[in-house]
């Protein structure tokens, strides 16, 4: 993906609108990578710089490259608010309005159901791994109890009567 990437931030490197680029994480980038959810790599964001969304499409320089001409551009948003319709102007206006503590609450409570989904969810990812050795284990023990009645030793012998018969032609 390293170079179709590098290839894409080449087409893009000269725009005043849009911007493609790379983080190392693991370096000075870290607190970037951390304060925008980044948990593996590579990952890709694009979007608002204040509320990145993750890509989820193709990886190669075409399915990359399509995606940036049609998505990477200026958006409704606080600083181009211009660009929005009614409702979402109405929206930005209202959350503009708010105080700081009410903002600050109102983002925290959605970030608390964001955190309180993941949790559920590995949570339930959890249960199903749980179920899963539990049922790798039973088939486990199915297999070894077969086993132990004969069943090589019966394959055997039939191996070897169709040998004899063989070797009686």
């Amino acid at each position: 993906m390293k170079p179709d990437w590098d290839k894409l931030m080449e087409e893009f490197a000269g725009s005043s609108t849009q911007l493609v680029a790379d983080v190392d994480c693991t370096t000075d980038g870290k607190p970037l990578c951390e304060s925008n959810g980044v948990r593996g790599y590579p990952t890709i964001k694009w979007g608002d710089p204040s509320a990145l969304e993750d890509y989820q499409g193709g990886r190669d320089f075409n399915s990359l490259k399509a995606f940036a001409d049609e998505n990477l551009k200026p958006v409704c948003s606080p600083s181009n608010i211009d660009l929005c319709d009614d409702d979402k102007k109405a929206e930005i206006e209202k959350l503009q309005a708010m105080s700081a503590a009410d903002l600050d609450a109102a983002i925290a409570g959605e970030e608390k159901k964001l955190s309180e989904a993941e949790e559920e969810f590995k949570a339930e990812v959890q249960k199903l791994q749980n179920k899963y050795q539990e049922l790798m284990k039973e088939k486990e023990e199915k297999e070894a109890a077969v086993k132990a009645a004969g069943l090589g030793l019966m394959k055997a012998v039939k191996a070897s009567n169709a040998k004899e018969a063989k070797d009686e032609l």
